[in-house]
């Protein structure tokens, strides 16, 4: 059973999908309009089960959580705030999963909070040194709230263009209307410049001794594997790479289950799974 709730950190309101019991996992959504903690992990928190405790947040400036007085967001700010949540919530130890800027934001965090990241599933993901600004990514970013703008942003993200449904579409314009006010201050043109905020430095990602597992699309285009998977393999001391062949920018929604049974087996190491 999942359950949306809404909690204080930093005296700032943060809205949050958590259910189950047991080690506890915190999943960060990326960046594009409209996308929130509910949205892109409902699924993957359902199918997991309720044997894992899971915290999907929606991240300052994303679904119903405010960008705090005084921020514009950027990757200092949704750090902090994911170990805050986690700190609000009584959790000492925990796994995180993030996709895309969630992924960045995972990587960081467990760098700053070593004593309490015990595992990393970084997913289609930025933060790697020297990423240049992809043209799918500026496209997604500037996508105008509205169906035309749901459906190109929703036809970059995925490489089979049957799952671009016209319910898809109309769900995500939806969300990106609802969100739109607070988003619009995320990433303003030019927007290289937010790919060099999420970027981590090689003395960051160094200090990162979590286990990570990194899972990414073949033909992503958003975030290409040879320019951010592959040269975090040089950087990070306890590494794997799993590349889904036929597969985009969203592998949790393009290859559920693999995705899945990947997820499940490596947090499960921490729990003498197999």
């Amino acid at each position: 059973m999942t359950t949306l709730r809404t909690v204080t950190v930093d005296g700032s309101p943060v809205h949050v999908l958590e259910g189950g019991s047991g080690p506890a996992v915190l999943m960060l959504h990326g960046s594009g309009p409209g996308t929130t903690g509910s949205g892109a992990w409902a699924t993957t928190a359902q199918a997991l089960g309720a044997t894992w405790h899971l915290v999907a947040p929606d991240q300052a400036g994303f679904g119903r959580t405010p960008v705090p007085a005084g921020s514009r967001g950027g990757l200092r700010l949704w750090t902090e705030q994911a170990a805050g949540l986690m700190d609000a919530l009584g959790v000492g130890h925990y796994a995180v999963v993030g996709h895309s800027m969630g992924g960045a934001v995972a990587l960081a965090l467990a760098a700053a909070r070593p004593h309490q990241v015990t595992r990393v599933v970084a997913v289609s993901t930025m933060g790697a040194p020297g990423a240049p600004l992809s043209a799918d990514l500026d496209a997604i970013w500037g996508a105008p709230a509205g169906p035309l703008g749901a459906r190109d942003m929703l036809s970059r993200l995925v490489l089979d263009q049957a799952l671009v449904t016209d319910a898809a579409v109309d769900g995500r314009a939806a969300a990106m209307r609802a969100g739109a006010a607070a988003y619009a201050s995320l990433f303003p043109p030019p927007r290289a410049r937010w790919v060099d905020d999420l970027t981590l430095s090689a003395q960051t990602l160094a200090a990162i001794g979590a286990p990570v597992l990194l899972v990414h699309g073949a033909e992503d285009r958003v975030t290409p594997l040879e320019t951010t998977a592959q040269p975090l393999l040089a950087h990070l001391a306890d590494v794997r790479l799993h590349v889904l062949d036929r597969c985009g920018h969203v592998p949790a929604t393009e290859h559920p289950h693999e995705f899945r049974q990947l997820l499940s087996r490596f947090l499960g190491q921490d729990r003498g799974q197999a």
